[in-house]
């Protein structure tokens, strides 16, 4: 079964954290959708939507994904089990996926970076990974030329309509 590839076609129900930040300075190539190993404190804090992925990565190590620098905050009513904030987390997804990761990151120079953490329709915590290039000082001004111009744009629509 092949695997939707624009952000739009998941099926997001509750998104907990976003990386805004992520598609201003990386140029998004390709996008997955990845299970998280999670511990039961750990759902429970992203439930409440807590949790945060502004400065973390993912890493291919042998034949797994990991979400490094990830954090999710301890449960406020977790016992003496809670969960490490900062722990790396493994991500689960096909070899097939894995292998395309690892081939762009080691052959192209890509950078694998999490653009979404959210609950799918199923009640399953997933994270929306992407495969990504980083972006130059003059693609970024680039970049605020254009979303400038789609806002003029859209203003003078309404104006006119």
């Amino acid at each position: 079964m092949a695997r939707p590839q624009s952000a739009a076609e998941f099926d997001k129900k509750k998104v907990v954290a976003e990386n805004r930040r992520a598609r201003f300075d990386f140029a998004i190539e390709q996008v997955f959708e990845a299970g998280i190993a999670l511990q039961g404190t750990e759902v429970k804090s992203l439930r409440f939507g807590e949790g945060t992925i502004a400065e973390s990565y993912a890493e291919v190590k042998g034949n797994e994904v990991w979400l490094i620098n990830s954090n999710i905050p301890e449960f406020s009513h977790g016992n003496r089990h809670n969960h490490e904030p900062k722990r790396p987390r493994k991500l689960l997804l096909s070899g097939r996926e894995i292998n395309k990761m690892y081939a762009g990151v080691a052959r192209q120079g890509m950078t694998l970076v999490p653009l979404s953490v959210y609950f799918n329709s199923r009640g399953r915590a997933k994270v929306e990974l992407a495969l990504a290039k980083g972006k130059k000082a003059h693609d970024k001004r680039e970049s605020i030329k254009e979303r400038d111009w789609k806002r003029d744009k859209q203003r003078l629509m309404k104006d006119r309509g």
